[in-house]
Formats: structure tokens, sequence, C-alpha cells
């Protein structure tokens, strides 16, 4: 190959986006510091308010964390009193995740956070949900 091109970071879509993830979190970490939460626990928590009662791997799984990952979180959350973990009768080596009263509480100060970083992207509705197809596009074509 004669004189090569090298890639110019410009010219890169992983850098922007590398760049509004950590941006993104960035604005996260002020509403979480308030529920005493880490965004990596904001993301458990919002899987267990949609289903309870999922075990580590399930949990894992919809998250694309393995369980070296998702342990350390857990017991993290469990600690706080968020969360309680529990060995599957039917097969000890699994374990459930159930919110606690204190987990069950916090998903209702925590239905303010979508408004709040909406209102801090500053995006119309029809922005968001452009741009929110299009991650989605993004995202499936990524997995295949």
């Amino acid at each position: 190959m004669e004189n090569p091109i090298p890639p110019k970071l410009e010219n890169q879509i992983c850098f922007p986006l590398y760049v509004i993830s950590k941006e993104m979190i960035g604005l996260y970490r002020p509403l979480l510091e308030k529920l005493d939460i880490t965004y990596s626990q904001y993301l458990v928590l919002m899987v267990l308010w949609e289903k309870d009662g999922l075990t580590v791997n399930q949990i894992g799984e919809k998250l694309f964390l393995d369980s070296g990952t998702i342990t350390p979180l857990l017991k993290r959350l469990e600690a706080k009193k968020y969360i309680s973990r529990q060995r599957k009768t039917c097969d000890e080596r699994s374990v459930e995740i159930f919110l606690t009263k204190n987990g069950q509480d916090l998903k209702i100060q925590a239905c303010e956070i979508p408004l709040k970083m909406k209102e801090k992207l500053n995006l119309t509705d029809e922005e968001l949900e452009d741009l929110k197809i299009l991650v989605d596009k993004l995202f499936l074509k990524l997995l295949k």
C-alpha cells in the first residue's frame, strides 16, 4: 500500500461517541449523588424497577456486564439496603435479586431524573426521539 493515510480523529464516529458517553455520565453524577448511587448502580436499579426478582445473570445480560462486574455492584447496593440477594431454592448456584422497600422508594425519587436530564440536554422532543432512533439502530447493528 503506497502512502497510507492515517485516520484523523475528526473523521471518526467512535471519538464523539466516547466523549458523549463520558459527558452524559458526568451530567447524571450530581443527580445520582443525591440518591447516593453511581451511574452503574442506577442502571441495575432501573432493570429491577422494570422487573424485580431477576437473577444475577439476567441483570448482567440486560446490561451487557459479566458477573465479575455485576457482582460488586450488587454487593454495594445490598450494603446500602436497596436490594437483597437470595439463592434460588431450586438451583442454589443461581442468585435472585430483589428490591427492598428502600430500593422501591428510591424509584419514586429517581422519577425526576429523566426530566432533569432532558432540561440539561436542551434538545426538543423531536430531536431526542430522532437521536434515540439512530442510537438504537447503531446499537442493534453492533450487536449482530
